[in-house]
Formats: structure tokens, sequence, C-alpha cells
């Protein structure tokens, strides 16, 4: 018999369909938020589950898995919102979607650099309200990104999609990471390592974080670090909501600390702190960062290969082992 296959949310659809020639599928036409419940059942009942980032499959979920679970195909790359040691234990593996959100991601990041420097958020509410009333020498201005100083935390591939970018734009890629890149990579990119974040945070004009979620990251940029900014910088996050300190960025961009934010990412998901909203100085997107046909379409994709690889025997590329 094939295997049962659970999506938690509404797929592409010719991923969908591709999947229910190979498997027996369980969809979610609504595309509704599967609760807790739902999880368990779906755990409990599933060969296979394929969640989403806005699934927490953490070890009450994983210890009620029926015997018949064999993965958790992960939609996506990031996987902190799966307990790896508790699936590990019951020999459950999980894959993810590495390699085709890089591009897209890497265009957020810069997209959100430009909007909040240049002030083209602002400058589109005040022509859509009717406010605008002429060109003047000293309206919206804004920054530009030539000559500025980025500071990119976290430099994998997403890391390194930003810097290729960045140099486009002439901005100066300086970089913090576990480890240093080599030499030729450094050199294509134009960027310098930092071993120190907090000595180059206090240098930058432009903090990115492009950085995994894990214990060791989660609040990197807390409010000592948020406090070691440059006033006239901005932060942009495209990682994940819990490797900033959301409250004291907040006051940060409350009281001017620093110029600015660009966010695509929260730290409570779906549920977005409302004060982001009333300030000028941030630009706020809704989680987009891989939000194009043709990524979506790729990470599709990789779920299928990585479950068929499965069925078929084998142990998965994309295979996510937890640190032990």
């Amino acid at each position: 018999m094939k295997p049962l296959v659970i999506l938690t949310r509404k797929l592409p659809e010719n991923v969908e369909e591709r999947m229910k020639k190979l498997f027996r599928v369980e969809l979610n036409a609504d595309d509704h938020l599967f609760s807790r419940e739902e999880l368990i059942d779906a755990v409990q009942r599933a060969d296979i589950l394929v969640p989403t980032v806005t699934d927490k499959i953490d070890a009450q979920v994983i210890g009620s898995a029926g015997e018949n679970l064999r993965m958790l195909a992960n939609f996506g790359v990031g996987v902190d919102h799966i307990d790896l040691k508790a699936a590990q234990s019951r020999g459950i593996t999980v894959t993810n979607t590495p390699g085709v959100l890089t591009e897209d991601t890497a265009d957020i990041a810069i997209t959100l650099m430009l909007s909040i420097m240049r002030r083209t958020n602002e400058g589109e509410r005040e022509l859509r309200s009717g406010k605008w009333e002429k060109w003047a020498p000293t309206g919206m201005l804004g920054r530009q990104l030539r000559g500025k100083n980025l500071g990119i935390i976290g430099m994998g591939r997403i890391g390194q999609a930003v810097a290729s970018r960045a140099k486009v734009f002439g901005l100066e890629v300086h970089y913090h990471n576990r480890s240093q890149l080599d030499g030729a990579s450094e050199k294509e990119l134009g960027a310098t390592y930092w071993r120190s974040l907090d000595q180059m945070i206090t240098q930058m004009d432009v903090i990115s974080l492009n950085c995994p979620s894990t214990p060791d990251t989660q609040k990197i940029m807390s409010k000592r670090r948020i406090g070691l900014m440059q006033k006239h910088a901005y932060l942009i996050n495209t990682a994940r909501g819990d490797v900033v300190d959301e409250a004291a960025l907040i006051v940060a961009l409350e009281e001017k600390h620093i110029a600015g934010a660009g966010l695509d990412v929260y730290e409570n998901e779906p549920h977005v702190d409302e004060r982001f909203f009333t300030l000028e100085n941030v630009v706020a997107v809704p989680h987009m960062g891989s939000a194009t046909e043709e990524a979506r379409i790729a990470m599709g994709e990789l779920v299928l290969i990585n479950i068929k690889t499965l069925v078929d025997g084998h142990s998965p590329r994309n295979r996510v082992l937890a640190r032990l």
C-alpha cells in the first residue's frame, strides 16, 4: 500500500497533483492552520507528515506519533519548529528544503534595505493618503546605500547571496559567522570577517540577520547589542523572529536610538506586536522571503524528492540531524 502523506498546509497545485499520483495524500484544501489536536491526529495516522514553519512539532506531538510515522518532510529550510532530538530518538527522519529559496530571501533582504533607507513605504503612504503636495528639496530625504558598511550576521547560503547583491549596490560588506570563509570566497564577495560580533556592530550602518534559529542565536541581537548600534544604523531581519529581542528593538525604534528596521519575520508569528505598525521608521512585511512561485514550487519538488528517496529505501540528501 502506498504511504499516507498528510500536508498541514496548501502547497502549489502542481506539487499536490504530483503527490496524489505517487502517494495516498490528505490535503489541507482551505489552508487553515492546524490546531494542536489536528497535529496530534495527523502524526498518529500518517506515514509521512509534511509540516511548515507554522506547525510546532514539539516533543509532546512527536511522543503522540503512531508507529507508522517515518518522516517529517518539512516544507522550508528552518526546522526550529521541530524537536529534532525527540524525532531522532523515535527514529523519525526529518528533512528540509535548502538552497532553492536562497536567492528570493536575499532579494527580500535587499528590498527591505532599500525600502527603509530610501523611505519608499513612507512616500507611498503619503501619496495614497493625498497628503503629498509637491516635490521639495528637503522632502523624504533618506540614506543612499553606496559606501555604507553592511554587517551580515550568518554567512551561509543566504548571507553570501545578500553579500553579492550588496556589493553591486556599492555597500562595504562585513560579516560575523561561526567560521571564517575561505580566502577565495571573501575576495569574490569583497567581505571582511569580524571575529567579534560586538565590535562589528559598533561600526556598521546596516545589520542584516541571516543566521538560522538555534539555541546559540536566539536573541543574538539582544538589548545590549541593539544598544551597540550607531544611531543612524538600520536593522534588517529575514532570518527568524527569535534572533532579535523584539521588546528592546521596539524601544530603540520608538526612542530613535537606531534609524530604522526592515522586518520579514517576527517572534510570535503570526501575531505581530502592533507597536511596529505605528512606527514610521519600520518597514514590515508578512514573512515573504521565499514567496515566489518559482521558490515555492522548487521547495515542493524537494519535499517530493525527499519523500520518494525515503520510501525507496534510501537516506534523503536533505536529512537534518539533531545536535547531540
